[in-house]
C-alpha cells in the first residue's frame, strides 16, 4: 500500500512533490539539527485521492493513528488530554508557495475540559482562554466557512464594551465571555456545534486543507501564478509551540536578506505575545526583527545562527517563521523565499561573489518576467508631487490608479480598462482577485512580511504597506491623511514600492535605470548595483544561448532601438504597417485601377516611398540581416467602411469616384477578411504589386551597398499554403532581384496548419521558414482573436480549458505540433533551412523555451522584449545542458 504519511525525521527538501513545500523543509531542517517542533505530514498523494474519489484513502486513518501515537509519546501527552493536553496546528503545504490559500488551524485539540488543563499547566489562565478562541475563530473560519468579520466584530465589541483598543488589554475573564460567543456564531451560522472531541476536530481540519485546493481563491492563484492543478496539497501536523505566553515569548518572520531590495541584513518582523496569524494577518504592528536584540538577546543570537546555516545550506534567500516560548526558539518554517525582481537579480550575483552558486545558477535564478518588472518606469526625481503618507516599501514599483476600498470594485474598474489603487487596512486571502487587478496596494496596517506584501512581491505588483498615518474607512470608501487630507473612492493617487511614499495625484513617471542601460544612456560603470546585476546576468545569457533574437520592427526608428536593445537583425517587418496614413489614398488608388495603365502608375507611386523604407531600416541594421514580410493585410483594411459609403451613396451625397468605390468595396467585401484576400493571394491577383515591393527592397540594398554599409535582407512571402504559390511570386521576385544585381535568400510564414503539415514540399521553394505563430494560433484553434477573447476566453480560463491563453504562451500541444513537424518535415527537405518566429510569442518565457528545444534558429519579438527573450534563451539553453548531463 502506498504510504501516506511521514515523520519529520523521513523527509527531505527534495520531497516537495510529495510532502509539499513546507513538510519538505520542516523535515530539511530537523535533519540540519534545528529546533523544530515534532510532527508529521500527511502526503499529496492523500489530497489528490481525496479530491477525485471523495473519501481518505484506505488506511490513511490508521497511519494517522500510529504517527500521532508516536507524537503523544515523544511528547509524554495525548493530544486533547484534560489535564495536560497536546495540542497540534493544522497547516496546508502544497508544493509551491500559495500565501493564505488555506490558513493554518492552531490549538487544536482545546476543548471544555482541556482549556483548564492547559490553563494549569501554563500558569497562565488568559493564556489557555485566548488560545481556545482563537481555536474557535480559526477553524469556524477555515473549516466550517463562517464569514471571518462575525468573529472580527465579536472581538471589536469586546474591546470597545472594555474600553480598549488592543487585544493585549483583555483578561482571562473577556476571553472566556469570547469563546462562548463564538461558540454561538458557530451554532448560528454553520448549523453545529463547535466540535469538542480533539481527533474530530483534527480530522475535520485535514479534510478541509483537502478542499482548500480547489477553493476559488486557490484556483485563482493558480492560474495568475501558473500552478499545475493536478498537484495537491499536503497537511502538516505539528506540535504547538506557544507565542502568546506573555512578553517572553512572541512570533515572528525573518529573511536572510531583504526580500523587497536584496540588500543583506537583518530583515522581519517580530511581536511579542502572539501566536504566528497574527504577523502576516496585520492585525497588530510588529517590530523590526532587529528590535528582538533588546527584547531576548540569546534568541536573537541564536536566530541569527539559524539564518546563515539556512542559507548557507539552501544557497539562496531564505523566508522563515518561528516562535519564541518562554525564551526558547522554534523553528516553524523556512522555505526559498520569494522576492521582488530587483532582488531577484541583486541576490543572484550576490551569491556567485560569495561562491555559492556559479553564473549558470545566477542566470536561471531570475526570469524573463522579473525582467520586464524592471523596465517598468519609475517616479521623476525631480517630480513635483504632494506627498501625504510614509509607508514601507513592501514590493518596488510606480504605481498610479484610482483609489478603490474593495477588492469588488477593483475588478470592475480594471475590466473596464481603469488603472487602480487597492486600497485596505489590511490584506487577507479574500482580496486576490482585487490584488490581481489593482495596478499597486496600498495598506496602513502590516509590514513587510504581512499578506499583502507577500503576495505583491510574488506577483511582481507595486506595495507600500503599514502606512500608519493614513486612517482608512473602507465602509464610507475613504482614507483621511496628516493635515486633514482626504482621498475618496475615484480619487487619483500614485503609490512608490520603492520608497514607500504615497502621493496625491498622478505623479509623473520616467524610464527605469534598466531601460536606460538597455538604451545606451546609463553606461554599467554609473548605474548602481542593480544595473550592473543585469549587465551581469544577460552577459553571460548572451554567451549561454543558441537562440538568436532579432525583433518585430517596421520602422528605423524602431529598428535602431531593437539593435540597442541586443536584436541581432529584423524578423519581421510588416510592410502593410508603412502603407498607412497619408499612404493608404494609394493603395485605394491600386485596388480600383481598373487598366493596366492606372495599376503601374499606382504602383510607380508608392515605389519611391517604399524604398526610402527599407533603405532607413537597413542603415538602421546594418550588418545585420532582415526579413521583410511582402504586403500581407486584410484587404478592408485599406477600403472605406462598406455601410458607411452605402449610406452616402444612398443620400446621393457621393461622388462619381465614391460611387465607383462602393462598386469596388463590394465585390472585395469579405465575410471574414482573416481568411480572404491576404498575403501571397494579393500578388497573384494584383500583377506587379510583389514585384513593385522585391524591386524597392532591392534598389534600397543596392545604395546601402553602394554606400560602404552591408545590407542583409531576406524576402519573405506570407500565408503560403501551397509550394506553386510560393513558386510563382518566388519567380518573378527572382528575376528582380537578378536584374538589380542584388542577392537576398527567399522563404515564407508557416502560419496556417496546411503550411506545417506540407512542409517538405514547401521546403524546395523556401531558404528560411518564419513561424507566424499568431495566424497559426487562431487558424490552429478555428477562432479570431479579436472576436473571442473577450467573449469566452475569461470563461475558459475559469474551467481550466486553458490554462494561459494561448495567444499569451504558445499551446505546445497543438500548434506547437505543428511547428515541430514543419521544422523537421522542412529540414529533411533542405537540411541547411533556417527557422524562426515572429508571432508575439517571440517573446514570452516558456515559449522561448519551447522553440529552443523544438531547434530553431531565432526568435522574434516586439524590441521592449528582445531583452527578455535574449534572457530566455540563455535560460533555455542552460537549463538544456543540465538536463542533458543528468
Amino acid at each position: 500500500m502506498p504510504k501516506y504519511v511521514f515523520d519529520f525525521t523521513e523527509g527531505n527538501k527534495d520531497l516537495k512533490d510529495l510532502l509539499g513545500g513546507k513538510g519538505a523543509n520542516l523535515a530539511e531542517m530537523t535533519n540540519l539539527g534545528l529546533p523544530v517542533p515534532p510532527g508529521f505530514t500527511i502526503t499529496t498523494e492523500a489530497c489528490r485521492h481525496y479530491l477525485e474519489h471523495g473519501a481518505v484513502p484506505d488506511g490513511l486513518d490508521q497511519e494517522i493513528d500510529r504517527y500521532l501515537g508516536a507524537l503523544e509519546r515523544q511528547m509524554g501527552k495525548r493530544l486533547g488530554q484534560a489535564d495536560d493536553p497536546l495540542l497540534v496546528s493544522v497547516r496546508s503545504g502544497a508544493k509551491f508557495s500559495m500565501p493564505g490559500m488555506m490558513e493554518t488551524v492552531l490549538n487544536v485539540g482545546l476543548n471544555d475540559e482541556s482549556v483548564h488543563g492547559l490553563a494549569e499547566r501554563a500558569g497562565d489562565e488568559r493564556f489557555a482562554w485566548d488560545s481556545y478562541r482563537r481555536l474557535i475563530q480559526m477553524f469556524g473560519k477555515t473549516v466550517l466557512g463562517i464569514d471571518g468579520e462575525h468573529f472580527e466584530d465579536a472581538l471589536e465589541d469586546a474591546k470597545r464594551a472594555k474600553g480598549v483598543d488592543d487585544d493585549l488589554d483583555l483578561d482571562a475573564a473577556d476571553f472566556k465571555g469570547l469563546v462562548q460567543t463564538f461558540k454561538g456564531i458557530v451554532r448560528e451560522h454553520a448549523g453545529r456545534d463547535f466540535p469538542t472531541d480533539p481527533r474530530e476536530q483534527m480530522d475535520l481540519a485535514v479534510k478541509a486543507v483537502f478542499e482548500s485546493w480547489n477553493a476559488p481563491r486557490a484556483i485563482l492563484y493558480r492560474r495568475q501564478e501558473r500552478i499545475p492543478a493536478d498537484l495537491g496539497t499536503a497537511v502538516n501536523i505539528v506540535a504547538m509551540v506557544f507565542g502568546n505566553l506573555g512578553m517572553d515569548s512572541g512570533t515572528g518572520v525573518a529573511f536572510t536578506r531583504d526580500p523587497a531590495s536584496g540588500h543583506q541584513g537583518i530583515y522581519g518582523d517580530y511581536l511579542q505575545n502572539a501566536q504566528g496569524e497574527d504577523v502576516v494577518a496585520g492585525i497588530r504592528n510588529t517590530v523590526p526583527l532587529a528590535d528582538l536584540e533588546q527584547i531576548d538577546k540569546r534568541s536573537y543570537d541564536e536566530l541569527l545562527q539559524i539564518m546563515e546555516t539556512l542559507e548557507n545550506h539552501y544557497r539562496d534567500l531564505c523566508d522563515i517563521e518561528f516562535t519564541i516560548e518562554r525564551g526558547k526558539l522554534w523553528m516553524l518554517q523556512t522555505r526559498v523565499g520569494k522576492r521582488t525582481a530587483a532582488a531577484a537579480f541583486r541576490i543572484a550575483c550576490q551569491l556567485v561573489e560569495q561562491g555559492l552558486i556559479d553564473e549558470d545558477e545566477a542566470v536561471s535564478r531570475v526570469t524573463g518576467d522579473q525582467l520586464v518588472q524592471l523596465m517598468f518606469p519609475r517616479f521623476a526625481d525631480d517630480a513635483k508631487a504632494e506627498k501625504i503618507a510614509q509607508g514601507m516599501n513592501a514590493s518596488p514599483g510606480a504605481a498610479v490608479g484610482k483609489a478603490v476600498f474593495s477588492s469588488a470594485r477593483a475588478v470592475e474598474l480594471a475590466e473596464r480598462g481603469e488603472d487602480v489603487i487597492l486600497i485596505r487596512r489590511e490584506t487577507n486571502p479574500d482580496d486576490l482577485d482585487g490584488m490581481i487587478a489593482a495596478r499597486g496596494i496600498l495598506t496602513s496596517r502590516g509590514g513587510k512580511t504581512s499578506h499583502a506584501a507577500v503576495v505583491a512581491r510574488g506577483m511582481g505588483k507595486t506595495c507600500v504597506c503599514g502606512a500608519e498615518e493614513l486612517e482608512v474607512d473602507v465602509r464610507a470608501g475613504k482614507i483621511t491623511a496628516p493635515g486633514g487630507v482626504t482621498i475618496s473612492e475615484g480619487d487619483v493617487i500614485s503609490i512608490d514600492g520603492s520608497s514607500g511614499a504615497v502621493y496625491l495625484g498622478e505623479v509623473p513617471v520616467v524610464d527605469s535605470p534598466v531601460v536606460q542601460y538597455f538604451e545606451g544612456t546609463l553606461p554599467v560603470e554609473d548605474g548602481d548595483e542593480l544595473v550592473g546585476s543585469v549587465h551581469r546576468i544577460m552577459t553571460h545569457a548572451d554567451t549561454r544561448r543558441r537562440l538568436d533574437v532579432r525583433a518585430n520592427a517596421d520602422t528605423a526608428a524602431d529598428a535602431a532601438r531593437a539593435r540597442r536593445f541586443g536584436a541581432k537583425g529584423i524578423g519581421l517587418c510588416r510592410t502593410e504597417h508603412m502603407f498607412l496614413g497619408d499612404r493608404r489614398q494609394l493603395v485605394e488608388d491600386l485596388i480600383l485601377a481598373e487598366t493596366e495603365k492606372e495599376r503601374q502608375a499606382a504602383l510607380d507611386a508608392l515605389k519611391p516611398l517604399q524604398k526610402r523604407d527599407f533603405a532607413e531600416i537597413f542603415e538602421a541594421m546594418d550588418g545585420s540581416p532582415v526579413t521583410i514580410r511582402l504586403i500581407d493585410p486584410p484587404l478592408h483594411e485599406f477600403l472605406p467602411d462598406l455601410t458607411e459609403l452605402s449610406v452616402k451613396v444612398a443620400t446621393g451625397d457621393a461622388s462619381d469616384d465614391e460611387c465607383r468605390l462602393l462598386d469596388a468595396v463590394r465585390r472585395l467585401h469579405e465575410e471574414n477578411p482573416m481568411l480572404g484576400l491576404r498575403g501571397v493571394r494579393l500578388g497573384v491577383v494584383i500583377p506587379g504589386l510583389f514585384a513593385m515591393q522585391v524591386s524597392a527592397i532591392a534598389e534600397a540594398a543596392a545604395e546601402q551597398k553602394a554606400a560602404g554599409r552591408d545590407p542583409r535582407p531576406e524576402i519573405m512571402i506570407p500565408l503560403v499554403v501551397a509550394v506553386q504559390e510560393l513558386e510563382l511570386i518566388r519567380d518573378q521576385a527572382e528575376e528582380v532581384l537578378r536584374e538589380a544585381g542584388v542577392d537576398a535568400p527567399i522563404g515564407t510564414m508557416i502560419e496556417l496548419p496546411r503550411a506545417a503539415l506540407t512542409a517538405g514540399q514547401i521546403a524546395e521553394a523556401a531558404e528560411f521558414f518564419s513561424f507566424g505563430t499568431n495566424d497559426l494560433t487562431q487558424t490552429t484553434w478555428g477562432f479570431s482573436r479579436d472576436d473571442v477573447e473577450a467573449a469566452f476566453f475569461s470563461r475558459y480560463l475559469e474551467l481550466g480549458i486553458f490554462g494561459v491563453s494561448p495567444f499569451e504562451t504558445l499551446d505546445v500541444d497543438g500548434v506547437g505540433r505543428l511547428v515541430r513537424v514543419a521544422a523537421e518535415e522542412g529540414r529533411r527537405t533542405r537540411p541547411d533551412l533556417k527557422l524562426g518566429i515572429c508571432g508575439e510569442h517571440g517573446g514570452d518565457p516558456d515559449s522561448v523555451h519551447f522553440f529552443h528545444e523544438a531547434g530553431l534558429d531565432y526568435v522574434s519579438c516586439s524590441p521592449f522584449r528582445v531583452p527578455v527573450a535574449r534572457l530566455e534563451a540563455g535560460r533555455a539553453a542552460i537549463q538544456s545542458s543540465e538536463s542533458d548531463s543528468r
